[in-house]
């Protein structure tokens, strides 16, 4: 059964501390997730300088990856429902002092997109949220021409037995999934509103990174 914001929120409220030790701990399981946070970066093409913005950034785990290509000059602004994810963002900011950083707590349907930057991009968080395709469609409005957006995250996959689906929803219920988020399909949304770049699939199937861009 899909949560609801307030449920999700006092999910990951109580799985903040934790997180970044539970999301490794899959690792065990063959899920690359260092890996697809990567390969999702990758995607959107950026440059020194640009000004990024992440969707459910909860406690930061992708800054790192993206610091490393825009440098100083460039900025990240992150984005997330539950406080409690976001003081956890917010310490790793702080250990790293990076200054370039801005961190908003914000329901995503609600929040105002800044205009004209490079890109935007959301791990294993869009589906979660209702209004993901008015989200993204808003996404693709603020990019400036020629930027780009790209999303990780799950989806039922194709050729798996019931079984295996039936099990790998319990593996992953603590971080609010469900059967009932199979009908969002991110992927769509981007292919709507941008000039789809890419799409891969992992994990046999479950998990995929898809990339768009805007027309210069």
């Amino acid at each position: 059964m899909m949560l609801s914001k307030d449920e999700t929120r006092d999910l990951y409220r109580r799985r903040a501390k934790r997180y970044d030790l539970l999301t490794q701990l899959y690792r065990l399981s063959g899920f690359n997730i260092d890996r697809y946070r990567q390969n999702t970066i990758s995607a959107l093409g950026l440059c020194p300088g640009d000004q990024v913005v992440e969707l459910g950034c909860g406690t930061g785990l992708n800054f790192e990856y993206v610091q490393r290509i825009i440098g100083p000059e460039g900025s990240i602004v992150a984005v997330d429902l539950t406080d409690a994810m976001l003081d956890v963002a917010r310490g790793r900011v702080a250990r790293e002092h990076w200054t370039n950083v801005e961190i908003v707590q914000a329901d995503l349907a609600e929040w105002q997109f800044p205009v004209g930057v490079s890109a935007v991009y959301s791990t294993l968080a869009i589906t979660l949220v209702p209004e993901y395709d008015e989200i993204i469609k808003r996404a693709s409005r603020a990019l400036r021409p020629g930027g780009s957006l790209a999303v990780l995250d799950m989806k039922e996959p194709e050729r798996w037995p019931t079984w295996l689906v039936n099990l790998a929803v319990w593996l992953y219920r603590p971080f609010g999934v469900s059967l009932d988020l199979a009908h969002r399909h991110p992927w769509e949304s981007i292919g709507r509103y941008l000039r789809q770049t890419s799409y891969e699939e992992y994990y046999f199937g479950a998990i995929y990174v898809c990339a768009g861009r805007k027309e210069a």
